[in-house]
């Protein structure tokens, strides 16, 4: 089967690569597209389209963080939802007539009571950001094109995940360098955090694009799936687990500019649904994660 995505170059797209091409027995045939592609472009989509002729697609462009998304919400919404409405209509222009898998987001759950978690595919989204209105926009255009064409689609909902390589202005990898900076001594003993006191769903990336192969291969058109590790962390414990890992003491000071509007105080999704499907399970332990995290950033700064 070959297989192409959008955001090939973005933190999970590298992680897919690797974990497709590393694992032969898959029967799966990653196309490589020469440069990013813009899903701002539809005639650039329906080239890449068009040069590859893949099997499956799965859309991961997006602009991906939730605070910055507030500073420019328009922006958010052309590429996200914008982006989305292009690649199905290029897909639509080539002819396409495999599986689209398309990745949303957790985030448009929005607020979710402490007596219903952990959540599941069931709750109707609430979105809480300019992010997760344009993640809810694109699945309803997913959605609406699956029935108005003859197009497989199959929506995964990831919650928070990380890895080597994700960008620092996400939580746990800005922790990551902050600590691998005091254990190099590049940094005094200081972490400057948001809210610590929050509890989100870590899973490990290499768990998450396990678990996209898996959906292209065995979801049910239509459906829309978790995709989470089930296990509910406290912000403060994995910096901990962090600071542990490296062998280091440091203060952690609140930093205003870091707190989040809006901010979920809790989640924790389930994943039965997921596993019912595909038989896919996290396999990753959070302190193996934190440990790569870690280790990546000790090197980049010792370079």
């Amino acid at each position: 089967m070959k297989l192409l995505a959008t955001g090939h170059l973005g933190f999970v797209g590298r992680a897919m690569r690797e974990f497709v091409t590393s694992r032969p027995a898959l029967g799966v045939d990653w196309c490589e597209p020469a440069r990013e592609h813009d899903v701002r472009d539809r005639a650039d989509l329906l080239a890449m389209v068009r040069e590859h002729q893949p099997d499956w697609v799965v859309h991961l462009a997006a602009h991906s963080h939730v605070q910055a998304s507030w500073s420019d919400p328009a922006g958010t919404l052309q590429t996200n939802a914008g982006g989305t409405a292009n690649l199905l209509g290029a897909l639509d222009d080539a002819g396409f007539r495999g599986r689209l898998l398309y990745v949303s987001s957790a985030d448009v759950y929005g607020a979710v009571p402490d007596d219903q978690l952990p959540v599941d595919e069931s709750r109707e989204p609430a979105p809480r950001s300019p992010y997760a209105s344009s993640k809810v926009a694109s699945e309803v255009l997913c959605r609406q094109w699956a029935r108005a064409r003859p197009l497989d689609v199959v929506i995964a909902r990831p919650f928070n995940h990380t890895g080597p390589g994700q960008r620092e202005e996400f939580a746990l990898p800005r922790f990551a360098k902050e600590i691998a900076a005091i254990r190099t001594g590049r940094q005094g003993p200081l972490i400057q955090a948001g809210d610590l006191e929050v509890t989100r769903d870590f899973l490990d990336v290499d768990d998450v694009v396990d678990a996209y192969v898996r959906l292209l291969r065995s979801g049910a058109g239509g459906e829309t799936y978790n995709v989470c590790s089930g296990r509910e962390v406290l912000l403060r414990d994995a910096v901990g687990q962090l600071l542990e890992i490296a062998g280091v003491k440091a203060e952690v000071a609140t930093d205003p500019a870091l707190l989040r509007p809006a901010e979920q105080r809790r989640m924790v999704g389930s994943y039965d649904k997921l596993a019912q499907a595909t038989g896919w399970q996290p396999a990753t332990p959070l302190r193996d994660t934190l440990a790569r995290l870690l280790n990546h950033w000790i090197l980049e700064l010792e370079e």
